[in-house]
């Protein structure tokens, strides 16, 4: 469980994928939708879901979350 502040990279992977960071992440994105507090990444994932559809975590800040 990684309680904190998350956002959603406004600009898609390669293959499609919008990457759900914690605050403080080695690869916080420069273009990005905050998403406020959460308790866990699941919950930042599925609000990012209603903004881009192929939303995943971070595999590096919330790994817990990386296949949606």
């Amino acid at each position: 469980m990684r309680p904190g502040y998350y956002v959603v990279n406004n600009v898609a992977q390669a293959n499609g994928d919008h990457e759900v960071h914690l605050q403080g992440c080695s690869y916080f994105p420069s273009s990005a939708t905050p998403l406020g507090f959460h308790t866990t990444c699941q919950g930042a994932v599925k609000e990012a879901q209603r903004l881009f559809r192929k939303s995943v975590g971070c595999a590096y800040c919330a790994p817990e979350c990386k296949y949606g």
